[in-house]
């Protein structure tokens, strides 16, 4: 088990930006800001080389699965229920 594993993955900001409804300019200085909360997991078992990115922001969020090229695999935006 790594403790402080050190890999990094490039996330297309624009398809983000787009999940949140946010411009991605506003998208990128809240990251700036850290008012986005980011929750980065790596796959194990038969998800092993996959990546879990979920952005969050005032209700919404936009959950990526990524490859290890950081690829999207499959792409989860939800929205605040207006219910």
């Amino acid at each position: 088990m790594e403790v402080n594993p050190t890999h990094t993955l490039e996330v297309d900001g624009a398809l983000v930006a787009r999940g949140l409804a946010l411009a991605v300019s506003e998208f990128q200085t809240l990251m700036e800001r850290r008012q986005i909360t980011v929750l980065c997991e790596r796959g194990t078992d038969e998800d092993e080389g996959l990546f879990r990115a979920s952005f969050y922001h005032e209700g919404r969020r936009v959950r990526l699965v990524l490859d290890s090229s950081g690829a999207p695999v499959s792409v989860d935006i939800r929205a605040p229920d207006r219910s």
